[in-house]
């Protein structure tokens, strides 16, 4: 109960990549960069397990990027021909790849990942993979011109690279959906479908995380400009609390939406962010406790899984794992007034 998890990311160490960015470039090059990265995910791990968080992830820490990690291995998908476009709404722009033909992946992008990981933890394994209208968000389309078929198509392609990850042993398999605060009706339309086809006939529990984004300057400006209620969840959270996904990750600390509106996700687990990821500044156990409690009205604790409200990769190494410290201890004493374990 009030079992701990993150959303995904933790910084890279400084001699993978330099600190402090979002989507920084590597450090190393050939086999030292492939033993690089692994030493990262050990640490990463690590870094969890001494925390105390329950469901642990790779920290991503063999991606560059949350969306083109995953698509740099798919056929269709030409980096040689990126172009500028804005994203999000035109929140900001960002260069991306092009789809130029037919996607087909010929192999599995993320298995010798999940298959170290699985390899150096006991605890639960979680892994994340862009959702499929997060990606067609990402990059330009010059073959399908069409987002819904292309989401779908990618939706294809998620499907069979899960079905590889969950036999290597994969626990939870989390989607990472922040366009779904920003395309509403695209979520009716068209958005779940696309989850149902991602997870189809998945066996492990599946989740999908919906937030406002990194807490880098283009997003934080954003937020201000959504008034003194954040309220984009109310338009999707019904059609979530209707669908196939066993778990939604939502951001709450320190942000402007009605804890309310998690009422709307009866029925589904709710991983709460309770750990705000736009400053440095390292909650205190009570702290993260008191977010925990302000959710209790509208989400049992069985179906309460504290976690932090994004990716932590730009900020420092020792704010994280103060921000993990905290995440664990905050859970620890809510379970201790409600007389419960993890």
């Amino acid at each position: 109960m009030l079992t701990t998890t993150i959303a995904g990311s933790l910084p890279k160490p400084a001699w993978l990549a330099k600190p402090n960015v979002l989507w920084a470039p590597w450090n190393l090059t050939g086999a030292a960069l492939a033993e690089g990265k692994r030493d990262a995910v050990r640490l990463a791990l690590a870094d969890q397990e001494a925390a105390g968080i329950d469901i642990v992830t790779d920290g991503e820490q063999s991606r560059q990027h949350f969306v083109h990690g995953f698509l740099e291995a798919i056929d269709g998908v030409d980096f040689a021909k990126r172009v500028t476009i804005g994203i999000r709404a035109d929140r900001y722009k960002a260069e991306v790849p092009t789809v130029t033909g037919p996607l087909v992946r010929r192999r599995s992008v993320h298995a010798d990942e999940v298959r170290f990981a699985r390899a150096h933890t006991a605890q639960r394994l979680k892994f994340t993979i862009p959702g499929p209208m997060t990606i067609v968000d990402t990059l330009a389309d010059e073959h399908y011109r069409d987002r819904r078929r292309l989401a779908m198509e990618f939706a294809r392609v998620i499907n069979a690279e899960a079905r590889e990850l969950v036999a290597l042993g994969l626990d939870v398999l989390q989607l990472d959906e922040p366009a779904f605060n920003v395309y509403m009706d695209d979520v009716r339309t068209w958005g779940i479908d696309a989850l149902h086809r991602a997870i189809e006939g998945l066996t492990c529990k599946t989740a999908v995380h919906i937030c406002y984004g990194y807490g880098i300057k283009a997003n934080v400006d954003w937020k201000a400009t959504l008034g003194g209620e954040w309220r984009q969840y109310e338009q999707t959270f019904p059609a979530l609390a209707a669908s196939r996904i066993d778990q939604v990750s939502v951001e709450c600390a320190n942000s402007r939406v009605p804890v309310s509106l998690l009422g709307l996700l009866r029925g589904k687990d709710v991983l709460v962010g309770v750990i705000d990821v736009a400053t440095d500044a390292i909650e205190t156990p009570a702290q993260v406790a008191a977010t925990i409690r302000s959710v209790l009205p509208f989400v049992p604790p069985e179906r309460l899984y504290p976690c932090t409200n994004c990716g932590m990769v730009p900020l420092e190494r020792d704010v994280a794992r103060g921000k993990l410290r905290a995440l664990a201890a905050g859970a620890a004493l809510v379970r201790a007034e409600l007389g419960v374990r993890a």
